[in-house]
């Protein structure tokens, strides 16, 4: 048996999927894109679009019941492997005090809306 997840502290589909899936113990959230959720729009810079995909993260972990610290597996995707140190220093401050999920990062051709970084995680409950 699967649940959808949905709220609105973050952007809600642009297309025929849900924001997050839970299953069993473990919930699945979709890619996030670094859009604000309040403006619709991207921050500028490597930096402040990781920020918000991990912000947007973190509200669907937290609509299902989990969080951050809960996160066993993510998968950054980067339109540009040269934003690898930047987006991994935010990334850090995430998870600070040890305890990262285990993480793929691999550049792709283009991400929707053309933005710098895309973030998907799956956390137990």
């Amino acid at each position: 048996m699967k649940t959808i997840i949905a709220t609105d502290a973050a952007p809600g589909a642009i297309g025929p999927y849900s924001q997050g899936v839970f299953a069993g113990s473990l919930v699945f959230t979709s890619g996030q894109l670094p859009l604000d959720p309040a403006t619709g729009t991207f921050p500028e810079g490597i930096e402040a679009q990781t920020r918000q995909s991990l912000k947007n993260v973190r509200a669907i972990l937290e609509a299902a019941g989990s969080g951050m610290e809960r996160i066993v597996k993510t998968t950054v995707f980067l339109q540009d492997m040269n934003d690898f140190a930047a987006m991994n220093t935010v990334y850090a401050e995430f998870f600070a005090g040890g305890g990262a999920p285990a993480r793929s990062a691999v550049q792709v051709a283009r991400l929707p809306r053309d933005a710098r970084i895309e973030i998907e995680a799956v956390a137990v409950l």
